[in-house]
């Protein structure tokens, strides 16, 4: 008789419960932030503006395939306000997100300060706190045309790499590159936001312009998102279920 090889079985792990998910959401962004605008703080000088896009762009790449299976590693209230409008994530998951994502940003932020004070005794190379500012290299309109339009192009990115038309097993790469450039081209007019959660912990720390400029670094980061939410179904293509790509939010066909 011939040997009969065993069914496949699939995984019997429960799907992460919304705990969970927003625990992934707040120290990933945590990570995001400590280690991206870290890079800027300790060695923008160093390493340059190419390092420091370079660094925003593996940290995410990074994390993409870590927590994508997760919570779908948003890291961003933009992203997640995009997968809301798409109806990836409830209304009530959403929410638990952008708590969890602020608050990984200002702890990031915390301890970023920690470091630059005289208690981690290193220098601030931004000599800000890593802050979004506009006025010295971007006017207020320029400041809100260029947050609008690279979190555009970053939740668009995001939204049609992690749909069913997605190859799957590249959502990380994708997204990951797109935020590297996205960073090559606003860190020299408004440090590059594209992500509230990032903005919001820096500022509250540095204080002064920055934190009176924040409202900016919030609101269209947020519309950007939105009109990428609105913009995405023109471009996404029935394929089967099956192809979803899973380091990223599955985006249902609507």
């Amino acid at each position: 008789m011939a040997d009969t090889a065993p069914a496949p079985t699939r995984s019997t792990a429960p799907a992460p419960d919304t705990t969970r998910k927003a625990l992934a959401e707040g120290v990933g962004t945590f990570i995001l932030v400590f280690f991206a605008v870290g890079a800027a703080v300790f060695g923008i000088q160093t390493i340059g503006k190419l390092g420091v896009a370079v660094a925003f762009g593996f940290v995410l790449l990074a994390l993409a395939y870590a927590i994508g299976p997760v919570s779908g590693c948003h890291v961003n209230p933009a992203v997640t306000l995009g997968l809301l409008m798409r109806k990836g994530i409830t209304m009530r998951e959403a929410v638990t997100y952008w708590v969890a994502q602020v608050i990984g940003g200002i702890v990031a932020a915390a301890l970023l300060k920690l470091m630059v004070s005289g208690f981690g005794g290193a220098t601030d190379e931004t000599g800000a706190l890593g802050t979004n500012e506009y006025g010295k290299t971007v006017s207020l309109g320029g400041a809100m045309v260029i947050e609008v339009v690279m979190t555009f192009l970053l939740v668009l990115v995001v939204l049609l790499v992690t749909s069913r038309a997605a190859a799957p097993g590249f959502a990380g790469l994708a997204i990951g590159l797109v935020l590297t450039v996205i960073h090559l081209v606003g860190i020299p007019l408004d440090g590059t936001s594209v992500n509230p959660a990032r903005s919001i912990g820096p500022a509250l720390f540095n204080g002064g312009t920055p934190l009176t400029q924040l409202w900016v670094f919030i609101v269209f980061p947020l519309v950007g998102g939105a009109i990428a939410a609105l913009v995405a179904p023109l471009f996404e293509t029935a394929v089967p279920v099956s192809d979803v790509d899973p380091t990223g939010a599955t985006v249902p066909e609507v």
